[in-house]
């Protein structure tokens, strides 16, 4: 396996107008920053499984047809008595996206849900932080990493902050924080980067990441591409210009595009990359980004490799 997700996997109600009343309207969507990489990546051509729960009810059975539809090895996702988390999104004039949440068997996956042989036969173990908000599945997400850790496997952290998930920005950056010291590959936003460090500046918070044992350090910038810090280097690369239908998913289609391009490296996705190397994987993922962010929805809007390239291998744009 390459990469093998942890974490929430929900229904999104997206926003998508307004009736003749003025009252929003809304189409359901399969979601969930974890299970939105797993899909990324394996519609990229990565081998791909996803660990977490759903409730036994026409959402969660949906959910895990999504799954296998993309590809992805569901054989991790369990079903529980509660009800299918959901997230309410409503998009902006820009795509900008703001989160209302009912949480339901998302939080429910405990330790013992989850499966060790598929958590160390995979390459990279990736995670974010809405599991770690609160629940039995906190205790699983940090079971699962510090196992893939502890046996040399890659370890992938998506911070991924939902403010309405806390009870305070200050509970929030201190669970952030305490995997840092299990991971070897991040994606943050702009924003999230001083509730990891506690400052702002890109140049000084990555290399605080840096120090702290993170090997890849990569901060999205939204339509300015992303500032990446790896083996002391650090550099902006610039994003591709689309018309924003709606942002929900590129962030996770940017992760889930590096984590495919670096498990088709080999065993060791990290071992020997060059910078030049890098800066190629890292225009493909915002190249496949800005695809996700020309279409609506997360998962329904995430690209193949077929349409990143045309028939003579050009890279294509939205």
């Amino acid at each position: 396996m390459d990469v093998t997700a942890i974490g929430e996997i929900l229904i999104d109600l997206t926003q998508t107008g307004v009736n003749e009343a003025g009252v929003p309207q809304f189409s359901a969507n399969p979601g969930g920053a974890p299970a939105n990489v797993a899909v990324a990546a394996a519609r990229l051509g990565a081998k791909t499984a996803f660990l977490g729960k759903v409730g036994s009810d026409a959402f969660g059975a949906y959910l895990r047809r999504v799954l296998a539809d993309n590809g992805v090895d569901s054989r991790g996702l369990r079903s529980g008595d509660l009800f299918t988390s959901m997230a309410i999104v409503s998009v902006d004039e820009t795509g900008e996206r703001s989160f209302r949440f009912v949480r339901g068997a998302d939080r429910e996956l405990p330790p013992e849900g989850v499966d060790e042989d598929e958590v160390l036969g995979s390459k990279i173990l990736h995670f974010g932080s809405v599991s770690l908000t609160a629940g039995l599945s906190r205790n699983a997400t940090i079971f699962a990493a510090r196992t893939a850790h502890r046996r040399g496997g890659l370890v992938s952290y998506d911070p991924n902050y939902r403010a309405a998930l806390w009870k305070s920005q200050e509970e929030a950056s201190e669970w952030m924080t305490i995997p840092l010291p299990l991971v070897d590959i991040l994606k943050a936003s702009e924003e999230e980067l001083p509730l990891l460090t506690g400052v702002s500046d890109l140049e000084e918070g990555t290399r605080i990441l840096e120090e702290r044992g993170v090997s890849l350090i990569m901060i999205t910038l939204g339509s300015e591409g992303c500032f990446c810090r790896w083996r002391g280097e650090s550099w902006r690369q610039p994003g591709v210009p689309v018309k924003v239908a709606d942002t929900n998913g590129a962030g996770d289609t940017f992760l889930g595009a590096v984590l495919s391009r670096l498990c088709a490296r080999g065993e060791k996705p990290l071992e020997g990359l060059e910078r030049a190397e890098l800066k190629d994987i890292l225009a493909y993922a915002n190249r496949a980004a800005a695809f996700t962010c020309s279409r609506s929805g997360a998962i329904p809007a995430m690209p193949t490799r077929e349409e990143l390239f045309d028939k003579e291998g050009a890279p294509r744009l939205p």
